[in-house]
């Protein structure tokens, strides 16, 4: 096999099988696709860069630890989520965190990122009163999601924020799509509840 090999149009299921025969370019590789995407994820759910930062770092050593324990009929990308989403949610059950933003990232660099990492809040509102009180609320809601189960949250920030469908949400958190779905439900009937003293 040559020393040197250009990755960058591989498949996955390729490069993964490198690294599994501890070809650190592959695994180099690996994380320079998704870096990001994982960082991402974790900051949704943290919401503090730093912590983002340490976590995403603290997932790829996790991956690499375990890459001989990866079974390719799994896609590469769900695998490397539910570890990093489990991470994040390790380190929601010890610090109960409640800092989730419906603003979006504050480090986004344009008004794009900023939309794509918000969590969308449908005020229902018809006119400007009622985008203004719905904005207003933002500090409940705020507190009513840091409030939620780190399970529950993480269901309600995939499936919000992410867009994932339940099927995506199911493998990437490991869960039976039923249990997806109750989640999902119940967050939203807490999150209802939470905020129907604001309700006019």
């Amino acid at each position: 096999m040559p020393a040197f090999l250009d990755l960058t149009n591989a498949p996955d299921a390729d490069v993964v099988t490198l690294a599994q025969q501890g070809r650190e370019d592959a695994f180099r590789e690996l994380v320079r696709r998704y870096e990001r995407p994982v960082f991402t994820l974790i900051f949704r759910m943290v919401r503090d860069t730093a912590t983002a930062e340490d976590l995403s770092q603290d997932a790829f050593i996790k991956v690499l630890n375990n890459i001989d324990k990866y079974r390719p009929e799994f896609k590469f990308s769900s695998w490397l989520f539910k570890i990093a989403n489990n991470i994040a949610i390790d380190f929601l059950r010890r610090r109960q965190l409640n800092t989730i933003s419906i603003d979006g990232s504050p480090h986004a660099a344009t008004a794009a990122e900023a939309e794509a990492s918000a969590f969308d809040i449908d005020a229902g509102g018809e006119n400007a009163l009622d985008a203004m009180a719905a904005k207003e609320l933002g500090s409940a809601i705020e507190r009513a999601i840091g409030a939620l189960r780190p399970e529950y949250r993480a269901c309600i920030m995939l499936r919000h924020v992410e867009g994932r469908s339940y099927e995506e949400i199911a493998a990437t958190l490991d869960l039976p799509l039923g249990t997806v779905k109750t989640y999902i439900h119940r967050a939203r009937s807490q999150l209802r509840e939470a905020l129907e003293h604001l309700r006019e």
